[in-house]
């Protein structure tokens, strides 16, 4: 705006004096001057008219100095304020000045001299007539004198009009001509005297009248008016000029105007793709999206006159690149995850623009170097962060074409990537989404598997109870070696596998994640190490080839130990030859998410427990269903052993890799999340060997009464005196009634939580009464419940012989020793 006002002032400015509007000033003054010089000329020649006797007065005169005044005035006015002008002017008033004073001089000496010659003409013509020669001959004299003095009045004339007047004024007339004598001779006295001083005053006029002061001024009106008009000239130019120039910047705006106009189109243009590619995605499904991409791609390149276009994203670990080339033009496989990295070098932030039109290699390691090597001769890459830290791009290459076309809309381009990004992960969230759902569904269909599975499993946990509590009986009362001692055995041994798979069944269908505690990997490992050694079979050793001292994880002892059983046991069932597994232990420390297998995780220290078997094996279709429950390859296998590691690895926060090769054998990584170190280290105890009684009291609490004989069975036995009930409120009394009469209690397991307050009810009755409880599983009670009710130990439902006489052998040691710390107190 101020350009504008600017622009204009100058150009008024620039008119204005390029009209000369001085030029009617140097007109006026040209015509002032001319009328002064004509007007003094008409002055000196009234004063002739006047000098020869043809004006009658001075009116004419007087109007003629009036207007050279006028003139004068004129001349000053329209020199305004021009000094030099001024001066000049001066000079030319004061001789105008003194030309007006010898005009007054003249004017009374000429009225003078115009009465005395009248006079003088009047008292000749008189005497002329007299009847006196001499006197008339004097008189002719004397006129003839006069009349040369009135054409020359130089001394020797006026001498001699002197002599002619002192000689008539000597004449001795008569009385009547001796007045007109005198009056005639004082008249031409006067003349005598008049006729000199006015011709001296014609004289000064005519020397005062010259050109040199009218000249001087004129010459300066002539300088200013051509300085004047060459200002006037050089302002036209300037004029004409600026007018070119302004003509310029009209064209130019115009110019930049039409080259707005057309961004503004192409934007429109350009937004109008994006607008329709959007529209496509947004129709799209994954099926035909790659098709709706690679169009996209299209048409981008062809706003920059790129010859290939790609898209090139990480997600879910794997690399997802979407491409379109021209006709002509090769698009390397390889080239999109490059120019990523590429980019990611160039600038490192998260969200730019890289953009080389033309590429000009100088250094041998800068990123144009790179480019030209890779054959690219215009560059345009716009990144961004896809989530998790892995970079998308989106990338447009120059290959036959010198360079890209320079358009500085690119930022739309940002909108495009946006576009295509959120297309491709829309994709993957749909593909996500029907993982998942099929996830949710094996999940739903394993947990119904798991329930079914766990309420046959207790149903069948007391038949397997059953049959091998009888088998222990009969054991007992049959001798070994013969034939009936061998059946027995048969059937323990089966009873014992059919535990073993309900045992599975149950960890499978388990959904709680049991009492935690911080265990030590490599006492762990050690206890394991020592049932494997006698359960493997003789042709496969086993070895730990790595301890890492001073692991510790958090989770419950007997399941991680499940764990490595389970997988040393399918390694041992792969190795149809003799070999080595190898177990060995690392800690691991994970700086950023990562996925194991179908587990995610987190950041943190981590415990990894390796197992590699030099076996068979697996193929990419066998290792997909690995983990599935109850599928196997082996015809003896029942497909509960890798499926129960991975449930009780990721229930305790871990996840399980397997890496398999046919014929070169399999290795399976198991990482647990370390435990924190606040916490007491659980030392894990061999089985003690079974101890018989020596007649101690055991009150046995069982509901069913089938089951209760059976047990009292047992424990006699295994050399106890059991006192059997099957109703809480008689096992209460009994024990109200003679607290001392019992060394142990048992409760074993009843639906609905009653043998855990019966447990109670005992513990407040003989708060010094060992209980043993039994419960199908060891899950569902935490310590200091357990604590609270006097449970000191915990057997499994239905009892096994060998595990109760255990039991009951370490309670009774502990009980007893209490007993005598008690003794010694009191004594």
């Amino acid at each position: 705006m101020v350009g504008v006002a600017f622009l204009l002032a100058l150009l008024t400015w620039l008119l204005l004096n390029g009209l000369n509007l001085n030029s009617d000033r140097y007109d006026r003054q040209t015509q002032a001057l001319s009328d002064f010089t004509r007007f003094e000329r008409a002055v000196n020649r009234e004063v002739l008219t006047s000098r020869a006797g043809l004006s009658k007065n001075y009116d004419a005169l007087v109007a003629m100095v009036d207007a050279y005044d006028a003139a004068l005035v004129r001349l000053r006015e329209a020199a305004d304020t021009d000094k030099e002008q001024i001066a000049a002017i001066d000079v030319l008033a004061a001789r105008a000045a003194r030309q007006e004073e010898l005009i007054e001089q003249f004017k009374s000496k000429n009225a003078l001299l115009r009465n005395s010659f009248t006079y003088f003409s009047l008292f000749s013509s008189r005497l002329s007539s007299s009847n006196d020669r001499p006197l008339v001959a004097d008189v002719s004299a004397l006129s003839a004198a006069m009349l040369q003095l009135t054409l020359d009045t130089s001394d020797a004339t006026a001498g001699e009009l002197q002599s002619r007047l002192d000689n008539l004024e000597r004449l001795q007339i008569t009385s009547e001509d001796n007045e007109l004598l005198h009056a005639a001779v004082a008249h031409g006295q006067l003349l005598h005297d008049l006729l000199p001083d006015v011709d001296a005053i014609l004289k000064a006029l005519v020397a005062e009248t010259n050109n040199r002061e009218q000249d001087a001024v004129h010459a300066l009106i002539v300088k200013r008016q051509i300085a004047a008009r060459v200002a006037a000239r050089k302002n036209r130019l300037l004029q004409y000029l600026t007018s070119l120039l302004l003509l310029g910047a009209l064209v130019y705006f115009g110019l930049l105007l039409r080259a707005r106009a057309k961004a503004l189109r192409r934007r429109a243009a350009f937004e109008h793709v994006i607008a329709n590619i959007s529209m496509r995605f947004i129709e799209s499904h994954g099926d035909g999206l790659r098709g709706h991409v690679e169009s996209a791609l299209e048409e981008l390149a062809g706003f920059i006159g790129a010859d290939r276009a790609y898209f090139a994203w990480s997600a879910a670990g794997t690399d997802n690149v979407y491409g379109w080339v021209r006709e002509g033009v090769r698009l390397d496989a390889t080239w999109p995850n490059r120019a990523r990295d590429l980019a990611q070098r160039y600038d490192d932030r998260e969200d730019a623009i890289i953009y080389i039109p033309r590429v000009r290699p100088s250094y041998p390691d800068d990123l144009a170097n790179l480019l030209d090597e890779a054959g690219i001769r215009g560059w345009l890459c716009i990144k961004a962060a896809s989530g998790h830290g892995h970079a998308a791009i989106l990338g447009f290459d120059a290959i036959e074409a010198a360079a890209l076309s320079q358009w500085a809309e690119f930022a739309l381009f940002r909108t495009a990537f946006d576009a295509i990004r959120n297309a491709v992960g829309r994709v993957v969230l749909e593909q996500e989404k029907e993982r998942l759902q099929a996830s949710l569904q094996q999940a739903r269909r394993m947990e119904t598997i798991g329930t079914f599975a766990s309420g046959i499993a207790h149903n069948f946990n007391n038949i397997v109870g059953a049959i091998l509590g009888y088998v222990e009986i009969a054991e007992a009362g049959i001798k070994s070696g013969t034939r009936s001692a061998t059946n027995l055995a048969e059937i323990r041994r089966a009873g014992e596998r059919a535990s073993e798979l309900v045992g599975q069944i149950l960890t499978f269908g388990r959904r709680s994640q049991g009492r935690q505690e911080r265990i030590c990997m490599s006492t762990l490992v050690a206890e394991t190490e020592a049932l494997l050694a006698a359960s493997l079979p003789a042709h496969v050793k086993f070895v730990v080839s790595q301890r890492a001292e001073g692991i510790v994880v958090s989770g419950e002892p007997a399941q991680l130990q499940q764990v490595i059983l389970n997988l040393c046991n399918n390694a041992a069932q792969a190795m149809e030859q003799p070999g080595t597994i190898d177990l060995q232990i690392t800690e691991r420390e994970v700086m950023h998410s990562l996925s194991i297998g179908r587990t995610g995780l987190l950041r943190g220290r981590f415990a990894v427990i390796s197992v590699s078997d030099p076996g068979l094996g697996m193929d990419e279709a066998t290792l997909e269903q690995a983990f599935e429950p109850f599928f196997t390859t082996r015809s003896e296998g029942n497909g509960l052993g890798l499926a129960t590691v991975r449930e009780i690895v990721e229930q305790h926060g871990g996840a399980v890799a397997v890496r398999s090769t046919v014929g070169a054998g399999t290795r399976f990584d198991v990482w647990l999340p370390c435990g924190s170190l606040d916490e007491p280290i659980s030392v894990q105890h061999a089985p003690s060997l079974a101890l018989r009684g020596n007649g101690e009291t055991v009150l046995v609490f069982e509901a069913d009464r089938k089951r209760l004989l059976r047990y009292e069975e047992i424990l006699a036995a295994l050399g106890y005196e059991p006192v059997g009930f099957s109703v809480l409120a008689e096992a209460e009394a009994a024990c109200r009634a003679a607290g001392t009469r019992f060394d142990a209690a048992l409760v074993c397991h009843v639906p609905g939580g009653s043998s855990l307050d019966l447990a109670y009810l005992l513990h407040d009755v003989a708060p010094h009464l060992p209980i043993i409880l039994a419960s199908p599983s060891m899950h569902h009670f935490a310590a200091p419940l357990l604590a609270t009710a006097g449970v000191s130990e915990l057997v499994h439902h239905p009892l096994m012989s060998a595990e109760l006489a255990a039991v009951l052998s370490r309670c009774l040691a502990a009980s007893a020793s209490k007993r005598m710390k008690r003794i010694a107190t009191a004594g």
